[in-house]
C-alpha cells in the first residue's frame, strides 16, 4: 500500500485505486444482498434440522418439496399463475389503446391522462384495495377470483398505459401514415403494420402485467377476503404459523416466475422492434 492511501496493491503487484476498491465492495455487497436471501431460502427448504449455532443444516429433508402436491401450496401456485397471466394479457389489451390515445394528445390533456394512469400505481395497495372493495362488494364480486382479477387490473392497466405512452411517443407515426396512403384500412394497418412492429413491446407489457399481479398481497387479501388463496397469502400464512420449511418452499416458488419474466424482458429488450421517430 502506498503512502496517502492512493493505491492498494494486490498479491500480484497490481495497483488498485480506492475507487476500484469501493466499486468492487459495492458489487460484492449487491451480489450478497441479492443472492444471500435466496440461498437461505434454498437451505431452509431442504433442512430437516437446523439449530443455533450451526451455520448449515445438520440434517437434510426434502419433505417440504414432496408435500407440495398434497398441500394447498400447489393450488395457490396455480391460482397466482392464472391471475397473473390473465392480468398480463388483458391489461396489455386495455392499456395499448390507452397509451396510443395519450401519445396523440398534448399539453394539459396528456398530463391529466398520465396522472390518472399513474394514480393507481402510486397509491398504496392497501388504500387502493379499500376503495375497490366497496365497488366490488356492491357488485357481488367480493371474495371471488373475478373480483381479485379486476382489482389486479387497476394498477396493471395504469402502469402499462404509461409504458405504451412512452412506446408510442418514440414511435414513428409516418409508418402508419404511409400504410394509409397505400390504401390500407385501419384494421389492415393494425394487423400488418403496427402489431408486427410492436411485437416486442407487447411481449414486455404482458410480462410486466404478470409481475404486477404475481406479487400482489394487499389487493388479494382485501378483495379476496382470504377465500382466494394466492401464493403470497400462502407464504404469509406459513410464516405466521412458524412453518419455516413450508414458507421457504413457497417463497422460492414465488421468486422463480419473476426471475424468468425479468430474464425474458432483458432478452426482449435486445430485440426491440419499435421504429424510432
Amino acid at each position: 500500500m502506498t503512502s496517502g492511501m492512493s493505491t492498494i496493491r494486490t498479491r500480484r503487484g497490481r495497483s488498485l485505486a480506492p475507487r476500484q476498491v469501493i466499486r468492487a465492495l459495492l458489487l460484492v455487497g449487491l451480489i450478497v444482498s441479492a443472492l444471500g436471501p435466496l440461498l437461505l431460502l434454498v437451505l431452509w427448504s431442504v433442512s430437516g434440522r437446523w439449530l443455533y449455532p450451526a451455520l448449515l443444516p445438520t440434517q437434510l429433508d426434502l419433505g417440504g418439496w414432496r408435500a407440495l402436491r398434497a398441500g394447498t401450496t400447489w393450488l395457490a401456485l396455480l391460482t397466482s399463475a392464472a391471475l397473473a397471466s390473465a392480468t398480463g394479457v388483458v391489461g396489455c389489451a386495455l392499456a395499448l389503446p390507452l397509451g396510443r390515445a395519450l401519445s396523440r394528445v398534448h399539453g394539459w390533456r396528456r398530463h391529466v391522462g398520465a396522472a390518472a394512469a399513474f394514480l393507481p400505481v402510486a397509491a398504496p395497495p392497501l388504500a387502493l384495495g379499500t376503495g375497490l372493495q366497496v365497488v366490488l362488494l356492491s357488485a357481488g364480486l367480493g371474495g371471488t377470483a373475478t373480483g381479485v382479477f379486476l382489482a389486479h387490473l387497476v394498477p396493471a392497466v395504469g402502469y402499462l398505459a404509461l409504458f405504451f405512452l412512452g412506446t408510442f411517443t418514440l414511435f414513428d407515426a409516418r409508418v402508419e401514415a404511409e400504410a394509409r396512403t397505400l390504401g390500407a384500412t385501419p384494421w389492415q394497418t393494425w394487423r400488418y403494420v403496427l402489431l408486427p412492429l410492436l411485437r416486442t413491446p407487447i411481449a414486455e407489457a404482458v410480462a410486466l402485467g404478470f409481475l404486477i399481479s404475481w406479487s400482489q398481497f394487499a389487493l388479494t387479501l382485501v378483495i379476496g377476503g382470504g377465500a382466494v388463496r394466492a401464493l403470497p397469502l400462502e407464504v404469509f400464512a406459513f410464516v405466521r404459523a412458524g412453518e419455516d420449511r413450508a414458507a421457504a418452499v413457497s417463497a422460492l416458488l414465488l421468486v422463480v416466475p419473476p426471475v424468468m419474466a425479468l430474464a425474458a424482458l432483458r432478452w426482449a429488450a435486445r430485440r426491440t422492434a419499435v421504429v424510432p421517430a
